[in-house]
């Protein structure tokens, strides 16, 4: 999972100054990449899974900030050795996903015990879309088409819906995370367009070359 909430030149930087040294020393312990990963994504999915439905939404969005940033450690270590390999991209591109479902699937339970409908239909309608968003770029992928960029990036998805977990924690009210959760969900179906659009218009070209 590797940089997922760092968003900028100035957030990587501070990443490898943080967790450099870190990565370094697995590195030397002899710690796989792949290790890291996998060690992370279960962190995240028990964090999100304990703190959240039980409506610890300070701690909760804290904690698995934390442990997503560690994370980026994987990606630190590749570096370091030198290698990035196909299957160590593959199966950080997977456990990301079961992060993702993971943290909204969190929301959604808290969702369902406290009785707060809208927040339900909205973080089922994140989580769904939240599924298509990265399916359309790998489909297309697949299909020697691209289909990345968009609007609702994974790394954006997340620190919203954290950030607005985390206000309601401070008190906001509901609300506040319900505008969060389906904004989130309206910007996922917009990159979905866009991606389609994309692939449309290069399938499009394709079948006006070989005529």
């Amino acid at each position: 999972m590797e940089g997922v909430l760092v968003l900028s030149t100035k957030g990587r930087v501070f990443t490898n100054a943080v967790f450099g040294p870190v990565a370094r020393t697995l590195v030397r312990a002899g710690v796989s990449p792949d290790a890291v990963t996998v060690t992370g994504t279960v962190l995240t999915v028990g964090v999100a899974l304990w703190l959240l439905p039980t409506g610890h939404f300070v701690a909760g969005p804290l904690a698995i900030t934390l442990v997503v940033l560690f994370d980026s450690v994987d990606g630190l270590m590749a570096r370091t050795l030198g290698r990035s390999t196909r299957w160590g991209a593959f199966l950080d591109s997977t456990l990301d996903r079961v992060s993702d479902a993971a943290i909204f699937s969190g929301i959604l339970l808290w969702a369902i015990d406290r009785d707060e409908t809208a927040v339900l239909a909205t973080a089922l309608a994140c989580l769904v879309l939240g599924s298509v968003v990265p399916y359309a770029r790998a489909r297309a992928e697949g299909l020697g088409l691209t289909a990345s960029g968009g609007i609702a990036e994974r790394a954006d998805r997340l620190f919203v819906a954290l950030a607005a977990v985390f206000a309601v924690g401070l008190g906001a009210p509901v609300i506040v995370l319900v505008v969060a959760l389906a904004l989130l969900a309206l910007a996922s179906l917009y990159t979905v367009g866009q991606r389609t659009g994309t692939v449309y218009r290069q399938t499009r070209a394709d079948a006006q070359e070989a005529r």
